[in-house]
Order: structure tokens, then sequence, then C-alpha cells
């Protein structure tokens, strides 16, 4: 097996030696060559038996280029990774998921995508559905009716094609439903005996350029118009800006908006970057809405742009005249399965189109309106909070990892791809819609290496460097995603947390405890990872990684987040272990409902 550098230039991609038959012969050569034409570059994957075929395909027939297949060492994993690229690029990466047990082992990383509102396009397997084709008891054991049911809950659509001319279709339909808004995985199940099939016939494949997305719809005039109308007449409008683009473009429109009005901004840890975090509108960010309170509570209009839990944010506010718009498409894949609906919130004046599409339609208007004016004066840029002094040789807390990557910005862009839910606002320093893309959607676990990996990725034609600040327990649930990127060549920087807990558990556990009047020493037991303490260095070093640490005070870590982005800089996926203070805090806990708390 010989490697070489694909077109893109820092990947590394397994080279496959040339084959003499590389016509379309076979259904599984239709569904590779399906993929190459709606423009997927990479596939994930775990090896399996029910998609030999595709496999075959995408290696001899395609010469495993456009798309080029990536080996994944755990299913999780295979989705974590076109996660991460998707919240990059905005375009759907491929993965392929074996049989039912891959569909089940993926499952919570497809969970994370459908929360996150990325597109994922998942090709799956199985069967033979027909019986009397079937090898006995593994064929039998791995073939589910329906399999795709059970992931329907999360993903924006599924099929299942019998025909090669249904599967053409098939992957057409899957290919516009993910790349809409709101985006989100899809999953197709291609028959293990419609893979391997040869054609019967010459089939003429039609051209993508016949089956793409439709443009965004627009908001009406007259909504535009009064929506102008009332943030116009609005004394304290602000603005909650939640899941929006990428684009420079977008990001520079949300800015002009906020200075038109005048408007205060708060800003979400749970998705990405949204708004300058020094410019002086902006009040606050943080991932629960009770950090957001005392900037919102006095708002006579708030401006809801796909907002996470607006109904739940709404409640939180005192009683009071305030009117509200929101700009969201989210309702368009609420389903009776999920509860990621969250709860219904009230709303004066509804726009169902994607946020940025409302913000460019009702700048224009406000422009002219406002005679391009600014009804507030701009005061200076904030400035980024102040390092506390540190002391020598004292041990690391989680927000010293955010002061030492804040000074590292300086001279690298990086682009931070998860950061933990104790994240203090004060090392929260985007400039830039890339700075920060938000957590994984789901809340789920083991996802942060993949994700941060996918990140890489989909930024190895930038000038960006991809950081992942994650968990321990996180980590050693995703640490298999380190392979994927040592052998192809991904470069990526994850700074593993370690607290050796469970510790937003065991916080927890503590308020419990407390609250039923029971002893909160006890809550470290089932939780802490001590006794043995996990080696970070020796997973890490086992996948292929650089490792860097155990960094065990604050001087070292500067020293060890420059040394690791030079490492990454150079091409190599680097693990920098840094030990947290047992027992550091985590900011999330300090805004649990009042009932649940300690008396």
């Amino acid at each position: 097996m010989g490697e070489q550098k694909s077109s893109n230039a820092a990947l590394k991609r397994d080279i496959a030696e040339p084959s003499d038959n590389t016509a379309i012969g076979w259904g599984s050569d239709v569904a590779a060559e399906m993929l190459r034409r709606i423009g997927v570059r990479y596939v994930t994957h775990n090896p399996g038996s029910s998609f030999r075929g595709l496999h075959d395909s995408l290696v001899n027939m395609l010469g495993n280029d456009d798309p080029t297949m990536l080996l994944c060492l755990n299913e999780n994993q295979v989705i974590s990774i076109a996660h991460g690229y998707g919240k990059v690029t905005g375009e759907p990466m491929a993965c392929i998921l074996h049989a039912n047990v891959g569909l089940l082992n993926g499952a919570m990383g497809i969970f994370n995508a459908w929360a996150d509102r990325v597109p994922v396009y998942i090709v799956g397997a199985g069967g033979p559905a027909d019986a009397e084709r079937r090898v006995p008891w593994i064929n039998w054991l791995h073939t589910s009716r329906d399999q795709a049911s059970y992931v329907r809950g999360i993903t924006k659509w599924d099929d299942e094609p019998r025909s090669v001319g249904a599967l053409v279709e098939a992957m057409y339909r899957a290919n516009i439903i993910a790349r809409t808004a709101p985006k989100g995985p899809v999953y197709i199940c291609l028959d293990a005996a419609l893979q391997e099939d040869a054609l019967n016939e010459q089939i003429d494949l039609p051209p993508a350029s016949r089956f793409l997305p439709a443009d965004a719809p627009v908001p009406s005039p007259e909504s535009i118009e009064q929506a102008a109308d009332l943030l116009i007449a609005a004394q304290q409008p602000v603005l909650l800006m939640g899941r929006v683009s990428r684009s420079r473009a977008d990001w520079d429109n949300r800015v002009r908006l906020a200075e038109l009005l005048g408007a205060g901004v708060v800003t979400d840890l749970k998705t990405a970057a949204a708004f300058p975090c020094d410019h002086p509108l902006h009040r606050c960010i943080g991932y629960h809405f009770r950090t957001a309170i005392d900037h919102v509570k006095s708002a006579d209009v708030i401006v809801a742009l796909d907002w996470i839990d607006l109904g739940s944010a709404m409640k939180m506010l005192p009683a009071g005249e305030r009117q509200i718009i929101s700009a969201s498409v989210d309702s368009y894949v609420h389903n009776a399965i999920n509860m990621d609906c969250y709860g219904l919130a009230p709303c004066d004046l509804p726009f169902q189109v994607e946020p940025d599409v409302f913000v460019r339609h009702l700048l224009p208007i406000l422009e002219k309106k406002l005679a391009g004016k600014s009804r507030s004066p701009l005061g200076a840029a904030l400035k980024p909070a102040v390092r506390p002094a540190m002391t020598a040789g004292a041990e690391v807390e989680l927000e010293d990892i955010g002061w030492a990557l804040q000074e590292a910005r300086a001279l690298h862009k990086i682009t931070l791809m998860r950061t933990p839910l104790g994240t203090s606002p004060d090392v929260c320093h985007f400039a830039d819609p890339m700075d920060y893309l938000g957590n994984d959607g789901g809340a789920g676990v083991g996802s942060g290496p993949g994700n941060t990996i996918g990140c890489a990725l989909g930024l190895m034609d930038s000038d960006r460097v991809a950081v992942g600040v994650i968990g321990d327990s996180d980590f050693i649930q995703g640490a298999t995603a380190l392979w994927t990127a040592a052998h192809y060549g991904i470069a990526a920087l994850l700074i593993v947390s370690n607290n050796r807990s469970h510790l937003n558990d065991e916080l927890i556990q503590i308020r419990v405890a407390k609250q039923r009047g029971r002893q909160p020493a006890n809550a470290w037991i089932g939780q802490r990872m001590e006794d043995p303490a996990v080696d970070i260095r020796k997973i890490a070093e086992g996948y292929g990684a650089e490792v860097i640490g155990p960094v065990e005070t604050t001087e070292a870590l500067r020293l060890a987040v420059e040394k690791g982005l030079a490492l990454v800089k150079s091409g190599k996926v680097c693990v920098i272990d840094v030990h947290v203070a047992a027992g550091s805090p985590s900011r999330l806990a300090e805004y649990k409902p009042e009932r649940e708390k300690a008396s």
C-alpha cells in the first residue's frame, strides 16, 4: 500500500493499484459514482462485509479518489468526524455504517449531528433482503427489516431502494434534503444483493445539476416592513443570536443590524460564533440563558435568530411588556420522537426563514428608514477581561486553558471546535465566524476528538488551526479518532481538560445529597477515574499522536500550547494532557434551577 498527496495538499490517502476494469457494471458502482456526482470528497467508514460491494467500487472503480475513503476504528467516530467537517464547510461528508450493528454503534453520533442541524450523508447496508440469498447465521443476524427505523427520529429522511433506478433517485433526493435548511443527517440503506448484482443493461445517470437544493425561502415584504417598524420604535431592542451561518458576509450583516438599532447582543456557547465578543454592543456569552437574564429583562423588543430553546428562555424573564420577533426554520424538522423542539415560544412576529436570510432582507429596509444612521452612538470596543495574576506553581484551572488559547490567538488563527461546559465568558474572545464552532449539538459523549479532527479536515485548505478543548471522559471515549488523523495526516490540537472525574455529574450528586440531607462527601463514588488513573499519554501515543504532558502548572501550560500549535503547523495531530485541579467547579453548575440546588 503506497501513499501520496491528494488534490488536498496536506491529506495523505491510501493509493489503490490500477484496476483493469473500471467500467460501471455493478449496482454498487452506481452508488459510488453517485457519491462522486453529488460532490462528496471523503467517506469515513469502519469496515464491514455488508458494504463489500460499495467498498470495492470506491477503491477499484474510482481509485479511492473523489471520494477518498478514511478508515475509522469506531462507528461513533465515523459520524463524529463527518459532523465536525460539516460544521466547518456546511457540506455533507459521506459515512458508511455496516449493517444494523454499525448503525446502532453510530447512533449517538447521528443524534449529535441531528441536534446540531449539521448535514451528514450516511450510507448503510444490510441483507440480502431476499432470505434465499443469505448465508447461514451472520446474514440473518445482521439483517433488520426497516433498518432505518433505528434512527428515523434523528434523521431528516431515509430510504432503502430496491433497484438501481430507485438508488439513483434516492441518492439525489437525500443530497437535496441534507443540504436544505435546517440541514441534518440522511440515511440510505443499500441491500447487499443490490450492490453485488451485475447490471443487465447500461444505465444513463442524469446530471447532478438538475437535482440541486432550491434557493432559501424569503420573507414577505409586508412582514419585513412590520419588523422594521417594530424595531425602529423599540427603546431597548435585544438580539439573541443562535444558530447562524459561517459566512463572513452574514457576520457583517449581523454586526450592521445591531449597530443600526443600537441593540444589545447575546450569544450562546452551545452554537458557533455569531457576533464579535469585543464589540461595544455585545452583552454576554454563555452556555446557559440564566447568564443573560440581566441583559435581556428590560428589552421591549427581542429578535431571536434561531435561538436554541427560546421558549424556556422567555419563561426565565420576569413579567413585562415585550414583543418577540423570531427567525427560524427549525420547526420544519420537529417530530414526535425527540423533544429538541423545546418549549413553545410566544412570538408576535414569526418568520419561517433562515435567520441570515431574514437579516439580509431586513437591513436595506432599516438602512432606508434610518437614512443609514445608527440609532445609538457606539462606544469604544470592549476590552477583553484581564487575566488574574498567576501564582507560581499554581494548579491549572479550566479557565487557564482558555487564557492560554486567547494569548495564542495573537500569533495563530485558531478555530476552536469544542470547549467544556465550565468555560468562562472571560476567555471567549471571538472576532470571526470561524473562531469558534460551538458544541456537538446533542450533548453526547465521546464526540470531541472526532469533531475536532473533522473540523481540521474541513480546514485543510485554509490558514487556520483546529483546536478542541475536551474533557477527559469525552476524550477517552472518542480517542480512536486520533488514529485516523495520524494515518491521513490530519493536523489538529486536542487539549484534554483532565480532572480525573465525571465532574459535572459529581457536582450534581453533591447537590442531590445535600437536598436530601445525606452525605455529600460520597459524591465521588462511581464518578472518579482514579486507582488507576487513566493514562492519557499512553492512549494518545498508541494511536499515533504527539503528546505533551501531563501539564500541571500554569507556567507549563503556556509553553505546552505554543509547542502543540507548532507541532500542528508541521502536520501532526497533538494531544496536550492538562491536569486540571480536581473539583474545579463547572460554571454550568451555578445555573441549575433553584429547586435542584442544595438547601
